[in-house]
């Protein structure tokens, strides 16, 4: 059954148009990777399903609701931006979740702040760009939600802790939700998505599983992303 539902989805920014026309369902139990160049709409999208840009035209739904404060409840939206306070330290950023959203699991994100060997009374300014995204992902991840977005949630950190973190969102993702990871590091990721999504210049280019896309092109979902793009 289809848990997100968009119909002719159009956004634009002024003149420019980020999104152009897209219909597109998705359904639970699977990790889905977004991807494509820069431009292409990705984050534009994120932010639509999360609920933080409601300027669009076209339907799109989320369990038979549009996006806003009642999906918020069972989404977990990692924005590709920083969006935490540089002054707290991680244990307050962790207890001020676990404050504002009921699903949050404050044991599974002290279990997570050890596993990305993170200090509870260290601060946000205090870390380099790559210990501040394990404290978003380990936030994101911490919620018993229903779907999970995570848009860029590995670009700036290094090899061995990308495969920290993708552990960690492979271990604390339910069989039963919806993850949707956006990236332009596709051989990271290729391993644990079950459906690819390309986008090209606001509109699907190709679509489908990975499984189906390397059988009908005899190639990995990365070499067909490079053979697309470059």
């Amino acid at each position: 059954m289809s848990i997100i539902q968009i119909n002719n989805l159009y956004k634009s920014y002024g003149s420019v148009q980020a999104i152009k026309g897209i219909t597109y369902d998705l359904s639970g139990g699977q990790i889905v990777g977004l991807v494509g160049p820069n431009g292409s709409g990705k984050t534009s999208m994120l932010r639509i399903l999360g609920a933080f840009d409601m300027a669009y035209s076209g339907e799109v739904l989320i369990y038979g609701a549009n996006p806003g404060l009642k999906t918020r409840k069972i989404v977990s939206y990692l924005p590709d931006k920083p969006y935490i306070s540089d002054r707290l330290r991680a244990e307050q950023i962790i207890e001020t979740y676990a404050g504002f959203f009921e699903d949050f699991n404050k044991d599974k994100a002290y279990q997570m702040l050890d596993l990305f060997k993170l200090k509870p009374k260290q601060k946000i300014r205090e870390m380099s760009k790559g210990m501040g995204e394990k404290i978003a992902v380990l936030l994101t991840m911490s919620r018993e939600a229903q779907i999970y977005i995570l848009d860029e949630p590995i670009s700036g950190v290094d090899p061995a802790s990308r495969k920290i973190i993708l552990r960690s969102i492979i271990e604390n993702f339910s069989e039963d939700s919806l993850m949707i990871v956006s990236t332009h590091l596709l051989n990271d990721i290729e391993k644990i998505i079950d459906q690819v999504v390309f986008l090209d210049e606001g509109t699907i280019k190709i679509s489908g599983s990975t499984d189906d896309l390397r059988a009908e092109y005899g190639k990995g979902i990365n070499e067909l992303f490079e053979e697309i793009f470059q």
